[in-house]
């Protein structure tokens, strides 16, 4: 069925949405009407609400504030990620991350089920003291751990997503409260081709469409005009990097959903293909499991390409707003905080976490891109992570 014909575009953030504990998060939700729109305020859980009005790039009446990325305490590394971790599992997983790669996926099934079991005996201790006078007790102990071992699953998460950027060999764009350096914001390397490469390439197409609505990047654009100054306000770039986040992680939901129901068309005509399908990996790809799927004598590629392929732009078009919100909403709260606490870390101020200042910041097209496209996958690894950890250590449903 062919939905191009609609006029309605599902690629927009929109403004007009109900408050909530959790911040912008309820509200950065793709709306089927509008192109990817970062909401004119914004303010995650725990911290001040900032009003500023809607800015574009390169419009600003504010005194300018400049940055690069050339200081010695802000080069891109493994080590100056934004968020460090707190826990004790974090931490052994970032020193794995850095010296034995190998053994880190092994460590974190490890780490994972010593999470979910130390829960679980909790809740067993609960339940098995609550006619006795340590009744309360119990159920303190049960709550302190439960917020220890959120504080990990959160780690572990965040160090899963560095692994898979690891692996494309980027690295994430360190604090930016340590870039003021110079009077310029000037990210390199820029990475866009590793960036680039996760994605298929009709997910690219609708992300070089968001790239242009975000920053105003033109995929003709010559080196000139990638390298010449824009401003942007700090709050406004936290924003446009919050917003894109999500939309990686509606790409990552939307693609594997249109891939599911292209091969499912194969079924409809061949029902005996079912067991043999899921046996080749259709229920990893369905629900983007980390790691291969097995191989079998069905090659699932070409099983998908049986029935005529529909463009996924087209796809997406024909989403209700229902549909629309399931596949961009982040499905658990450990995935939500953790989209709060990397842009925080990111944008805000180093010692107290919040972006206090809404300073403008001079840099270039090129590096507004390499922290769009960063978001993006940052996004669309958050998808495959939390549905992962979800299957060993439970996560909070949001």
């Amino acid at each position: 069925m062919d939905y191009c014909h609609s006029n309605t575009n599902p690629f927009a953030l929109n403004n007009a949405v109900k408050p909530s504990p959790l911040g912008p998060l309820r509200g950065l939700v793709i709306s089927t009407h509008y192109h990817p729109q970062v909401p004119s305020s914004i303010h995650f859980s725990g911290h001040r609400r900032l009003e500023v009005p809607a800015v574009f790039v390169g419009q600003s009446d504010r005194k300018p504030l400049v940055a690069v990325v050339r200081a010695s305490n802000c080069g891109f590394s493994s080590l100056n990620t934004p968020l460090e971790p707190k826990s004790a599992a974090g931490k052994f997983l970032s020193g794995l991350l850095l010296n034995d790669t190998e053994e880190f996926q092994f460590a974190v099934g490890k780490q994972l089920q010593r999470l979910a079991d130390d829960r679980d005996d909790a809740i067993r201790r609960v339940d098995l003291s609550s006619s006795s006078d340590e009744a309360c007790l119990h159920r303190r102990i049960a709550e302190l751990r439960e917020q220890e071992c959120q504080i990990a699953v959160e780690d572990v998460m965040y160090m899963l997503i560095l692994y898979k950027f690891k692996e494309i060999k980027v690295h994430l764009v360190p604090r930016l409260s340590r870039c003021i350096y110079n009077q310029r914001l000037e990210l390199w390397p820029y990475n866009d081709w590793e960036l680039e490469s996760i994605h298929s390439f009709e997910v690219l197409e609708l992300i070089r469409e968001h790239l242009t609505t975000v920053i105003g990047w033109k995929a003709d654009s010559n080196v000139t005009a990638n390298w010449a100054t824009t401003e942007i306000p700090r709050l406004q770039l936290c924003r446009v990097y919050a917003a894109s986040i999500l939309y990686g992680y509606f790409l990552k939901s939307a693609s594997l959903r249109h891939r599911l129901e292209l091969s499912l068309g194969v079924t409809y005509q061949n029902p005996l293909l079912v067991s043999e399908m899921l046996s080749c990996g259709m229920k990893n790809i369905a629900f983007g499991r980390i790691g291969r799927a097995q191989s079998t004598s069905l090659d699932l590629e070409s099983c998908i390409r049986v029935k005529k392929r529909e463009n996924l732009k087209c796809y997406v078009m024909g989403f209700d707003p229902e549909t629309v919100e399931r596949c961009a909403k982040p499905k658990t709260r450990e995935a939500v905080s953790l989209v709060e606490k990397h842009s925080w870390a990111l944008f805000g101020d180093e010692k107290t976490g919040m972006i206090e200042t809404n300073e403008v910041i001079v840099t270039s097209l090129s590096s507004l891109k390499r922290m769009v496209l960063e978001a993006v996958a940052f996004g669309s690894f958050l998808w495959d992570t939390e549905d992962y950890v979800d299957n060993v250590y439970k996560l909070k449903e949001d």
